[in-house]
Protein backbone atom coordinates (compact mmCIF):
# COMPACT_ATOMS: atom_id res chain seq x y z
CA UNK A 1 0.00 0.00 0.00
CA UNK A 2 1.38 3.24 -1.39
CA UNK A 3 1.49 5.83 2.07
CA UNK A 4 -0.30 9.18 1.35
CA UNK A 5 2.33 11.94 0.02
CA UNK A 6 2.56 14.45 2.59
CA UNK A 7 4.04 18.35 1.87
CA UNK A 8 5.16 21.39 4.19
CA UNK A 9 6.09 25.17 3.20
CA UNK A 10 6.17 28.56 4.05
CA UNK A 11 7.16 31.75 3.29
CA UNK A 12 10.62 33.22 4.18
CA UNK A 13 10.49 34.62 7.21
CA UNK A 14 9.19 31.56 8.73
CA UNK A 15 5.80 34.24 10.27
CA UNK A 16 3.85 31.42 7.68
CA UNK A 17 3.98 27.70 7.95
CA UNK A 18 1.49 25.26 5.66
CA UNK A 19 1.11 21.37 5.74
CA UNK A 20 -0.82 19.54 2.83
CA UNK A 21 -1.71 15.74 2.76
CA UNK A 22 -2.65 14.09 -0.14
CA UNK A 23 -1.47 13.96 -3.92
CA UNK A 24 -0.97 17.27 -5.53
CA UNK A 25 -1.32 16.08 -9.44
CA UNK A 26 -2.04 19.47 -10.63
CA UNK A 27 1.15 21.69 -11.45
CA UNK A 28 1.38 24.63 -13.33
CA UNK A 29 3.25 27.37 -14.68
CA UNK A 30 1.09 30.78 -15.79
CA UNK A 31 2.52 33.68 -17.83
CA UNK A 32 -0.22 35.83 -17.59
CA UNK A 33 0.51 39.53 -16.56
CA UNK A 34 -1.62 39.01 -13.13
CA UNK A 35 0.83 36.14 -11.98
CA UNK A 36 4.48 37.74 -13.46
CA UNK A 37 2.98 41.08 -11.46
CA UNK A 38 1.89 39.28 -8.00
CA UNK A 39 4.99 36.99 -8.61
CA UNK A 40 7.82 39.96 -9.37
CA UNK A 41 8.98 37.22 -11.62
CA UNK A 42 8.65 36.08 -15.71
CA UNK A 43 6.14 33.59 -14.59
CA UNK A 44 3.93 32.02 -11.11
CA UNK A 45 4.83 28.27 -10.47
CA UNK A 46 1.37 27.20 -8.62
CA UNK A 47 0.70 23.77 -7.00
CA UNK A 48 -3.14 23.10 -6.88
CA UNK A 49 -3.99 21.69 -3.33
CA UNK A 50 -7.88 21.26 -4.45
CA UNK A 51 -8.56 17.84 -3.47
CA UNK A 52 -6.22 17.51 -0.95
CA UNK A 53 -6.22 18.12 2.92
CA UNK A 54 -4.45 21.59 3.74
CA UNK A 55 -3.89 23.54 6.59
CA UNK A 56 -2.26 26.40 8.03
CA UNK A 57 -0.06 25.71 11.03
CA UNK A 58 1.49 28.81 11.55
CA UNK A 59 -0.18 32.02 11.11
CA UNK A 60 -2.53 32.95 7.76
CA UNK A 61 -1.77 35.21 4.96
CA UNK A 62 -3.03 38.79 4.36
CA UNK A 63 -4.88 38.43 1.29
CA UNK A 64 -4.71 40.58 -2.16
CA UNK A 65 -8.16 41.27 -3.89
CA UNK A 66 -6.44 40.79 -7.41
CA UNK A 67 -9.10 40.82 -9.59
CA UNK A 68 -13.10 40.11 -9.26
CA UNK A 69 -12.62 36.23 -9.21
CA UNK A 70 -9.24 35.87 -7.83
CA UNK A 71 -7.06 37.06 -4.63
CA UNK A 72 -3.58 36.20 -4.01
CA UNK A 73 -2.06 35.57 -0.54
CA UNK A 74 1.33 36.43 0.79
CA UNK A 75 2.96 37.01 4.02
CA UNK A 76 2.37 40.81 5.32
CA UNK A 77 5.99 40.79 7.43
CA UNK A 78 8.55 39.30 4.41
CA UNK A 79 6.30 39.69 1.43
CA UNK A 80 6.63 36.22 0.07
CA UNK A 81 3.81 35.27 -2.29
CA UNK A 82 2.30 32.36 -0.88
CA UNK A 83 -1.30 31.68 -2.51
CA UNK A 84 -3.81 32.05 -5.72
CA UNK A 85 -7.19 31.81 -4.66
CA UNK A 86 -10.79 31.63 -6.56
CA UNK A 87 -14.24 30.58 -5.81
CA UNK A 88 -13.13 26.57 -6.88
CA UNK A 89 -10.30 26.19 -5.12
CA UNK A 90 -6.81 27.20 -4.23
CA UNK A 91 -3.20 26.76 -5.84
CA UNK A 92 0.07 27.44 -3.71
CA UNK A 93 3.48 29.21 -4.41
CA UNK A 94 5.55 25.86 -5.80
CA UNK A 95 8.29 27.87 -4.43
CA UNK A 96 7.25 27.91 -0.97
CA UNK A 97 7.15 23.96 -0.39
CA UNK A 98 10.05 23.37 2.16
CA UNK A 99 11.06 20.22 -1.45
CA UNK A 100 9.74 21.89 -4.56
CA UNK A 101 11.90 19.57 -6.25
CA UNK A 102 8.83 16.84 -5.89
CA UNK A 103 6.62 19.09 -7.54
CA UNK A 104 7.50 19.46 -11.22
CA UNK A 105 4.65 21.54 -13.73
CA UNK A 106 3.06 19.34 -15.70
CA UNK A 107 1.03 22.11 -17.67
CA UNK A 108 1.73 25.90 -18.52
CA UNK A 109 -1.21 28.89 -18.93
CA UNK A 110 -1.44 31.98 -20.01
CA UNK A 111 1.05 31.24 -22.73
CA UNK A 112 -0.12 34.02 -24.79
CA UNK A 113 1.96 36.99 -22.06
CA UNK A 114 4.46 34.50 -22.49
CA UNK A 115 7.80 36.41 -22.26
CA UNK A 116 9.63 35.57 -25.50
CA UNK A 117 13.40 34.93 -24.12
CA UNK A 118 11.70 32.64 -20.91
CA UNK A 119 12.29 29.02 -23.46
CA UNK A 120 15.81 30.15 -23.70
CA UNK A 121 16.87 30.97 -19.85
CA UNK A 122 18.41 26.91 -19.87
CA UNK A 123 20.49 28.04 -22.48
CA UNK A 124 21.91 30.86 -20.60
CA UNK A 125 25.85 30.69 -18.97
CA UNK A 126 26.04 29.16 -15.82
CA UNK A 127 28.23 30.92 -12.80
CA UNK A 128 28.50 28.75 -10.07
CA UNK A 129 28.29 30.08 -6.48
CA UNK A 130 32.10 29.59 -6.05
CA UNK A 131 33.01 31.96 -9.32
CA UNK A 132 31.04 34.72 -8.41
CA UNK A 133 32.62 37.56 -8.78
CA UNK A 134 30.65 38.07 -5.21
CA UNK A 135 31.84 34.34 -3.60
CA UNK A 136 33.81 35.97 -0.67
CA UNK A 137 31.18 37.76 0.32
CA UNK A 138 28.74 34.96 -0.13
CA UNK A 139 30.82 32.53 1.91
CA UNK A 140 30.25 34.87 4.63
CA UNK A 141 26.93 35.35 4.65
CA UNK A 142 24.28 33.98 7.38
CA UNK A 143 20.92 33.56 6.39
CA UNK A 144 18.21 34.70 8.26
CA UNK A 145 15.28 32.89 6.18
CA UNK A 146 13.46 30.23 8.12
CA UNK A 147 14.52 26.76 7.14
CA UNK A 148 13.48 23.97 4.90
CA UNK A 149 11.16 22.16 7.59
CA UNK A 150 9.11 22.69 10.12
CA UNK A 151 9.69 24.56 13.71
CA UNK A 152 8.34 24.51 16.69
CA UNK A 153 8.63 28.43 16.66
CA UNK A 154 10.46 30.90 14.94
CA UNK A 155 12.58 32.55 14.69
CA UNK A 156 14.98 30.80 17.55
CA UNK A 157 15.43 31.93 20.61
Amino acid sequence: MNPVPEFSGGCQCGAIRFHVRGALPDRSICHCRMCQKAFGAYYAPLVSVRGADFRWTRGEPRRFQSSNHFRRGFCADCGTPLTYEGEDGMAVAAGAFDDPSRLPPTVQYGTESKLPFVDQLGGLPVILQEDDPDAERLRSLVSHQHPDRDTERWPPR
